[in-house]
């Protein structure tokens, strides 16, 4: 082969030494050059002699010296551009009022994240950068009975929120944040927006349903102070006194009358997990974090409909403290056909081993979307379209996964792979058969892949194929393996499948209508464990080429679907499968 290819061969090992930390692939390399100089297609064994001779003296380079000598050649770097229309957002309300657009996502650590957090998190993060705004991640960890954080899904929530994109301003945590709810609590008593109610649970309630107040209400600023002071002290034990917000007792809806703000947690019964024991009385949502909103400045207030009554329950503290609400959205619920988002549910499906985890397939949550390789960009769109509307929706994974298709196909490149292998011996192949196919049949600069079989001296070749293509191409008398040859005399001889070469012409097998089949060559080929949509692992055989593929990315097996690397060693691959 003259310089020039030479040159090509020497620029392409260089480059992807650089990009890999010093070592570079000859399967890669030969895939780069075969890209740039198809012509070259038909001298592949020469030019795998080659590439092994470069490959060598460029292994044997420091990065340092590897980089120098790419500097002479200039960037050899191309990157695939992917061109998507995506909706924008709608403007957000009374934005016009705000000198600074501050959104927030304020989730309870007591498990992790799923598709049903998805709109307020993204809904929150994208204004707020529409608007060059803040975004907030508070963490509401003010449970430490029944909705107690873990320390585990406090880190899991950054990684999910860091995943999909949206990063975030400033971070809080409401366990941190006590005594300035009890500074506040003590104004609103102060201004009689609240008392230190001790009737029993049964008593306030009939009270309450017939509009009348406790003999609690009546007592004056001073007394409900000593109260509070008995709350912190450990006068009051558990469930026996509860700071009170005043509101409308002929409010139509009895859960918006006289709220609960502050109760008395046995601290050494439950303790939290970031602060101990040394806070014994906790707020409750709609005190903490209706009191938050306003003092990190939050100005838009993004969640589901579920929320409305706290909001109602909040403004009449906000009145108390001569306040104004922020502006608040409330969406409709969003459900995703056959996914399970309640957090109960899913923790006991865990510990009761019907799921692996929390990133097995079955569930909906964004560890097991990214592991089957769902793009954040797919959950995105979807929450694009279904937007800040106040209906429920309800997402199919149809369309979810119709999105991230059109996503991950243009670099996904294509492999074989064969999942209920039976032996098949193919007659008539003259000489050793080094096939390139292309790795995507519409993106040229993903380059190649190659297929090596080594025939006996009788001729023939073993290969793989799925059960159910024998099953099929039987009626047939003729098929086509892909990439490779069209076959016939499909038979049974001494308990071994064989057939015959008739040709390699493509467009005569169109003609004909042969049927199609994938495969892979018994000798080399690496086994691929593949976990199924269902959670179940199913084993087959592929090429040696998804071994080269990176943990992480995307690959489109044949006639199988999308699926992700999630590992590798020596000689296997482990995929999950995302879609069709």
């Amino acid at each position: 082969m003259g310089g020039e290819v030479e040159e090509l061969v020497r620029r392409s090992s260089l480059a992807n030494a650089v990009k890999h930390g010093g070592k570079c692939s000859q399967s890669a390399v030969l895939a780069r050059v075969l890209g740039e100089r198809p012509s070259l297609r038909s001298n592949v064994k020469e030019l795998m002699q080659l590439i092994g001779v470069v490959a060598d003296q460029v292994n044997k380079m420091t990065l340092e010296e590897q980089k120098a000598a790419l500097s002479k050649y200039g960037v050899f770097e191309e990157a695939v551009q992917h061109k998507r229309e995506e909706k924008a957002l709608p403007p957000l309300a009374d934005a016009e009022r705000y000198e600074t657009v501050t959104t927030r996502f304020a989730p309870n650590p007591d498990s992790v994240l799923h598709l049903g957090s998805a709109r307020a998190i993204i809904l929150s993060h994208d204004y707020a950068r529409m608007y060059n705004g803040r975004f907030i991640l508070r963490f509401e960890d003010t449970d430490p009975r029944l909705k107690k954080a873990a320390l585990p899904f406090y880190q899991s929530i950054r990684e999910d929120l860091k995943w999909l994109g949206c990063t975030w301003d400033e971070e809080y945590f409401q366990s941190d944040r006590l005594p300035i709810y009890y500074e506040y609590a003590r104004r609103l008593i102060e201004v009689g927006g609240a008392y230190v109610c001790t009737c029993k649970v049964e008593v306030f309630r009939r009270k309450l349903l017939k509009k009348k107040p406790c003999s609690c209400r009546m007592l004056s600023p001073k007394e409900n102070l000593d109260r509070f002071d008995k709350m912190l002290d450990g006068t009051y034990g558990e469930g026996s006194a509860v700071l009170r917000v005043k509101t409308d007792l002929s409010h139509p809806n009895p859960a918006v009358r006289d709220w609960p703000a502050l109760r008395i947690v046995d601290a050494k019964k439950h303790p939290h997990p970031r602060v101990g024991s040394i806070y014994r009385v906790w707020p409750l949502y709609n005190l903490a974090a209706g009191l938050d909103d306003h003092l990190m400045g939050v100005t838009h207030i993004i969640r589901g409909k579920e929320h409305y009554t706290n909001m109602v329950r909040q403004r009449y503290m906000y009145e108390h403290l001569g306040w104004v609400y922020p502006t608040a959205i409330h969406y409709g619920r969003l459900k995703i056909e056959g996914g399970v988002l309640s957090k109960s549910k899913i923790m006991q499906g865990i510990s009761k081993g019907l799921y692996s985890g929390f990133d097995d397939p079955r569930l909906a949550t964004f560890q097991a979307l990214r592991r089957r390789g769902v793009l954040p960009q797919a959950i995105r769109q979807i929450i694009y379209e279904v937007n800040v509307r106040p209906v429920d929706a309800t997402i199919s994974w149809a369309a979810l996964y119709s999105i991230n298709k059109k996503l991950v196909d243009k670099s996904s490149p294509r492999y074989f792979a064969v999942f209920d292998p039976v032996m098949l011996e193919v007659w008539g192949v003259e000489g050793e058969k080094l096939l390139v196919l292309k790795k995507h049949p519409e993106v040229e600069s993903m380059g190649y892949r190659t297929l090596t079989l080594h025939p006996t001296r009788d001729g023939s070749v073993k290969v793989f194929v799925e059960r159910e293509d024998v099953d099929r191409v039987k009626a047939s008398q003729a098929f086509r393996l892909m990439g490779f040859a069209n076959l016939s005399d499909l038979r049974e001889f001494g308990g071994r499948l064989q057939a015959r070469i008739s040709g390699y012409d493509l467009d005569s097998a169109r003609r004909s209508e042969y049927p199609l089949i994938h495969w892979v060559p018994a000798d080399d080929c690496v086994k691929v464990k593949m976990v199924d949509q269902n959670g179940r692992l199913i084993v087959g055989v592929g090429e040696r080429g998804l071994l080269d593929e990176p943990v992480g990315s995307m690959v489109q097996l044949e006639r199988e679907g999308f699926a992700r690397v999630d590992s590798r060693d020596e000689g296997s691959v482990t995929l999950y499968f995302c879609s069709r």
